[in-house]
């Protein structure tokens, strides 16, 4: 840190990260990060997620973390719970796999049916 524009960069930068784990309004992500979603690599699907949705600048996405979401074998997983209630839930998920649902679904409301497990509406 050599200014306190540096800082101030740093703490805006900061802010913003947070913001996508708290928003209540608009899409809603939820990273299962029990045990077995740890074990199968949840954690940089998380970061993956925070990550992409920060490049794309959405401001109308959150970002947590929940518990077990009971498939097991389908771990790495993630729902998505969009505006009107619906949820989709994504299995077996790699970093270029979030890119692209942060891209299709999020930015242009189309789901990738390929990598769905299901949907239900809320």
């Amino acid at each position: 840190m050599k200014s306190l524009e540096d800082l101030k960069k740093l703490r805006d930068e900061s802010l913003k990260k947070m913001n996508v784990r708290y928003l209540k309004d608009g899409f809603r992500i939820q990273v299962g990060m029990g045990t077995c979603g740890i074990a199968s690599g949840a954690r940089p699907i998380l970061a993956a997620f925070l990550e992409a949705i920060s490049e794309k600048e959405l401001s109308n996405v959150s970002v947590t973390q929940v518990g077990c979401m009971g498939e097991c074998a389908y771990e790495p997983m993630a729902e998505i719970i969009d505006e009107s209630g619906q949820s989709f839930v994504y299995c077996s998920l790699t970093v270029p796999i979030v890119k692209e649902i942060v891209e299709k679904h999020l930015v242009n409301h189309q789901p990738l049916e390929r990598h769905l497990l299901t949907t239900r509406k809320g």
